[in-house]
């Protein structure tokens, strides 16, 4: 039996409130038990055999993580320094209202610089990692310190080619250090 509605003018008699009917439920003929509904795989589902093989995230992936990554470390730092910019400016004479005021609009304004900044820089270094797996057709060490050579050198071009040159170089440095960092965890830490 159907759910049956009633017109709003009709009311709840002695007769209806005993018959034996129920409310119709779609799901009673299913016979599903909530555990079989509920396994869920472990392993990653992949559309095509070619993103199964690959071991390395998609240059949309690379694009998003390193943007939101270097966004995000350089708000977090630059609110860190503005924090403290903001502390330092503080005059004995400022009320409670303006001190929080001082420290607030420090942390907001270097944070949002900064983060702004590291976040053009992680974007910069996905676009040259992405495109060097692709020329190459290979995903090694060699891709990921060319993009930092590159990055730097593209971040600082404008400056001239002297400091191109030198942010270049140490963009080439520290991204060595960090691939090289890692793969010593990846070696001597149990995780």
């Amino acid at each position: 039996m159907a759910y049956q509605p009633r017109a709003p003018n009709q009311t709840n008699t002695s007769d209806e409130n005993n018959t034996n009917g129920r409310l119709y439920n779609p799901y009673q003929d299913l016979h599903l038990p909530t555990k079989t509904v509920y396994n869920l795989p472990t392993s990653p589902e992949f559309l095509f055999q070619e993103e199964a093989i690959a071991q390395r995230r998609s240059w949309g992936e690379n694009l998003t993580y390193y943007t939101g990554i270097g966004y995000l470390a350089g708000a977090t730092g630059g609110a860190a320094k503005g924090f403290a910019t903001g502390v330092k400016s503080i005059e004995p004479t400022d009320t409670l209202k303006l001190k929080i005021n001082r420290i607030l609009n420090g942390s907001g304004h270097a944070g949002r610089q900064i983060g702004n900044r590291c976040g053009v820089i992680g974007l910069m270094y996905a676009g040259l990692e992405s495109g060097m797996v692709a020329i190459r057709d290979t995903d090694d060490v060699v891709n990921s310190v060319v993009a930092g050579l590159g990055t730097g050198a593209l971040y600082k071009a404008a400056a001239g080619p002297r400091s191109a040159a030198v942010a270049g170089a140490i963009g080439g440095v520290v991204v060595g250090i960090a691939v090289t960092g890692k793969q010593a965890l990846k070696r001597y830490v149990p995780i």
